[in-house]
């Protein structure tokens, strides 16, 4: 069944906003929105990409766990991907589980679970050679993490060689990295001592310290770490039966391991054991936000096995959110930094969740009249997630005067351009996306990312930097910068400000379709500005063009026409790329073609392997998408043509052994017409 058009926007807007969340919570520890409302965005991708399976890429939030890790560490790759777990909420999805769970195994007895509290932390890898430690690395996004072996090793806790004979040759250990609620208490004392900003809670406490750059840092922050489980373990006495019996087997190496797990048996064992945690939370010496339950036979997990990012013999089951009650002092508007309005309500200070609350989250406009929320009303505040308090329901009404009634402002409250929204979305948002302070830093980084104008040395530091001293205020600020003003920064000498000028420089000359996504339009990705630009063969042309003309254009619906036309519209915007254009920031324009074009390429799926002479991947690939052809990873029964450069690897033979036809690079060229 083919996907409406409005679908297919729906998930490319719910990706983009599943992997913005994915990089506040997981790799700025800064999250926006609640865990309620990420699930929510999430479940929606998945049913989605459920019904419409032809949606599903390999780039999917679904296809992946977490974010991705920060440039500053070395990247590691995971021998064994670090997977997630399906979350429960309530006692109905647990005997969903359970249910699943006795039918993927054909039997109606009742399933022996080793169960533990959820940890609130960092998941980390240690891995063993011979018995001792010599790397470790964080999740990251399931694939590839961070390698912090030199900030785990300050953790007194953790092992730096294990005792026992008989141990795997290599030994990944896998768990959470935390701190104690009495240390995060110290913590928070020095930093006050100190005047310096206080943690929000222990697990961005936990994630921030032990993401420091310098070791010592970590070492002072008296962090913590439990294993719960193992990864990769080659030969050696293992117990390779019962999850059960390898957590005791890790105590004998002395791992810290969660003193109140257990064994339970049937859904029955799993609630009551979830109840009975539940009550310990507070007297816990740690943070956690729910119990994980675990299938305990090995061969059992084994024949259940995994979904796409999940496996199916484990779920956490998750905490509700605690709540409290205090009254609305105000309702502000935030814009965020993709230019999203929040509602946001300022409270009378509240304790909650652990901590002091005095803001909360009113979502977007449909809530706060949903919920019907006025100024001066006494509120329920849930800390969702027991990360982002949010406003949950009226408990009593305030006085009510005219006053007092919310209503969204026309006029983004920071640069004053025109607030949108699209028809089928809740969000409000500044259209000055290229202008808008509160969208500065969003808009430099998008701009100069590697897909986009490819400003090497441009990265988040120097952004931080240029923006809070009001160095640079728009992209086309970039094209202006001297000499003088990028090397009087904060670590940055003449020399690397020389480098990153250059880069700067080297961005003039770029390519439409490059141009146009660097612009940070919202719902355009790389492959709609590559329609885009396929269309129109012009940036004024595209300019130009209302809604209507923008819906003629292949895979263009009505929601990503509509944000098009009001970025162009917005004079803030059309002044700054008049500005870059000033500035010598150019490329090749065409006459435009329709989206549907006769040339052999269209339509056709290619493969590249090996170094090409004249033409570098990118380029390759840009060439073969401009002339309506795909560009694939891997070599498939569905692949028309393989390019074979220097030195191509297992894909030629791939190619080869499914009678795909290859070509050279000069063929390649003769296709393309060049």
């Amino acid at each position: 069944m083919k996907a409406p058009a409005e679908v297919v926007d729906r998930v490319r807007a719910l990706r983009e906003s599943i992997e913005r969340c994915n990089y506040e919570y997981y790799a700025l520890a800064a999250p926006t929105v609640p865990d309620s409302e990420y699930d929510r965005l999430f479940a929606e991708l998945v049913d989605l990409e459920t019904k419409y399976p032809q949606l599903v890429t390999l780039d999917s939030p679904t296809q992946r766990v977490g974010a991705a890790p920060l440039k500053e560490f070395a990247q590691v790759v995971h021998h064994m991907p670090m997977l997630s777990l399906n979350n429960a909420f309530n006692d109905d999805e647990v005997a969903a589980f359970d249910r699943r769970a006795r039918e993927g195994l054909g039997t109606e007895e009742e399933i022996e679970y080793a169960v533990e509290p959820k940890f609130d932390g960092l998941a980390v890898g240690l891995t063993y050679e011979k018995g001792t430690l010599v790397s470790g690395a964080t999740r990251g996004d399931g694939f590839t993490g961070e390698e912090v072996t030199a900030n785990l090793r300050t953790i007194k806790v953790i092992p730096l060689r294990l005792p026992a004979r008989g141990l795997p040759a290599l030994f990944e250990v896998r768990g959470e990295v935390l701190i104690l609620k009495r240390d995060f208490e110290k913590l928070n004392r020095l930093q006050r001592d100190k005047n310096e900003k206080e943690f929000a809670n222990p697990r961005n406490a936990a994630a921030g310290s032990l993401r420091q750059l310098d070791s010592r840092i970590t070492a002072s922050r008296r962090l913590a770490f439990f294993a719960y489980g193992v990864g990769r373990a080659e030969g050696g006495a293992l117990p390779r039966d019962k999850h059960s019996k390898l957590m005791d087997y890790l105590v004998q190496l002395r791992f810290p391991v969660a003193s109140e797990r257990k064994m339970v048996r049937g859904i029955k064992g799993l609630l009551d054991y979830y109840r009975r945690i539940g009550e310990k939370r507070d007297s816990l010496p740690y943070d956690i936000d729910g119990v994980v339950y675990k299938v305990n036979d090995f061969g059992l997990q084994e024949k259940l096995g995994f979904v796409a990012r999940a496996p199916r013999f484990a779920m956490a089951h998750k905490f509700p959110a605690q709540e409290a009650l205090t009254e609305v002092l105000d309702i502000q508007v935030q814009v965020g930094r993709t230019g999203a309005l929040t509602p946001v309500a300022r409270l009378k200070p509240v304790f909650v969740g652990g901590a002091n609350v005095t803001n909360a989250t009113l979502h977007n406009e449909d809530e706060v009249r949903r919920k019907d929320v006025w100024h001066g009303d006494m509120v329920v505040v849930r800390r969702a997630g027991d990360v982002i308090p949010e406003v949950v329901s009226v408990a009593r009404k305030g006085p009510r005067r005219g006053g007092d009634y919310f209503k969204m402002p026309k006029q983004c409250p920071i640069c004053h351009s025109k607030v949108v929204r699209s028809e089928d979305e809740a969000v409000a948002r500044c259209s000055g996306g290229l202008f808008c302070p509160a969208q500065r830093k969003q808009a430099l980084l998008h701009f100069a990312s590697r897909r986009a104008m490819d400003i090497e040395g441009l990265g988040e530091k120097l952004v931080d930097q240029l923006v809070d001293n009001q160095v640079v205020k728009t992209p086309a600020d970039l094209y202006k910068l001297g000499l003088t003003a990028l090397a009087n920064l904060e670590r940055m000498a003449e020399k690397s400000a020389g480098n990153v000028l250059a880069a700067i420089a080297k961005s003039r000359r770029t390519t439409l379709p490059r141009f146009i996504y660097a612009l940070g339009i919202r719902n355009v990705g790389e492959a709609t500005a590559k329609g885009l630009a396929r269309h129109f063969g012009s940036l004024d042309k595209l300019m130009q063009a209302d809604a209507e003309t923008l819906l003629q254009v292949q895979d263009v619906g009505p929601v990503v026409a509509q944000s098009i036309a009001q970025f162009f519209a917005e004079r803030h915007n059309r002044e700054v790329i008049k500005q870059m254009r000033g500035c010598g920031v150019s490329w090749a324009e065409g006459e435009g073609m329709p989206a549907k074009t006769a040339s052999v390429v269209n339509g056709k799926t290619f493969v590249l392997t090996g170094t090409l002479s004249h033409l570098t991947r990118e380029e390759a690939k840009e060439r073969i998408e401009a002339l309506g052809g795909n560009v694939s990873g891997s070599v498939s029964g569905k692949t028309d043509y393989v390019i074979a450069g220097a030195d191509p690897g297992s894909k030629l033979a791939k190619a080869q052994e499914l009678g795909v036809k290859i070509l050279d690079e000069a063929g390649l060229l003769k296709l393309l017409g060049k």
